[in-house]
């Protein structure tokens, strides 16, 4: 999580949406950052402790902004980085696993710890299902990202890949495309809201 006092904004980073990219090319200019174990804090919590928090020490909210990815793309980024070398004969890698079979565990009832990776909307949203952060972008719309930042920040947002997934074939059988649909619904509607905005929603703090 980078924080941006002077811009009032607050980018959240949402796993496996790139946000090692963005905190490398914006680091220089956020006040204050967040790291290793508190890296990913979600949205609610950021509401509810950090933000306020920040408003009462500093006398700024700033926004909170965080970017989504296509669903099946971001548990698919999950499974290629667990197929690291350095991962190899730990309960957190994938070596050997199939895309179909990894995609069966992420929805279990009891996913084994390299299937334990969360929900984009669970990051995103509060127990009743409602949008905490006030700009959100798709992944799939990098220019209308990066022109945001860089009115925000008042200066040219280049980003740089980072820490990327392994290339490789993962692909996925419709049949378990279905069922991680019906398992991640709400997830996939949200998705979906966002790519029919054009890839950004926008809605002001109450």
């Amino acid at each position: 999580m980078l924080i941006f006092l002077r811009h009032r904004l607050a980018f959240l980073a949402v796993p496996k949406t790139g946000t090692t990219a963005v905190e490398m090319a914006l680091r220089p200019k956020a006040e204050v950052i967040f790291s290793r174990n508190r890296k990913h804090i979600n949205a609610q919590r950021y509401m509810r402790k950090i933000g306020p928090f920040l408003e009462d020490t500093f006398g700024v909210f700033p926004e909170p902004l965080a970017v989504m990815r296509d669903p099946v793309d971001q548990i698919r980024s999950w499974y290629k980085y667990r197929t690291a070398d350095r991962l190899k004969g730990s309960d957190l890698s994938t070596d050997g696993i199939s895309f179909d079979a990894y995609v069966r565990a992420v929805i279990s009832d009891d996913p084994p710890p390299y299937a334990q990776i969360g929900t984009q909307f669970n990051f995103l949203t509060d127990g009743n299902g409602a949008v905490q952060v006030e700009h959100l972008f798709a992944y799939e719309k990098q220019l209308a990202f990066r022109q945001f930042l860089s009115e925000r920040l008042e200066e040219t947002v280049e980003i740089a890949p980072k820490n990327v997934s392994p290339a490789m074939d993962a692909p996925l059988s419709d049949d378990v495309a279905a069922l991680l649909r019906a398992a991640r619904a709400d997830e996939f509607a949200l998705y979906d809201r966002l790519m029919a905005a054009d890839g950004y929603l926008h809605q002001a703090r109450a």
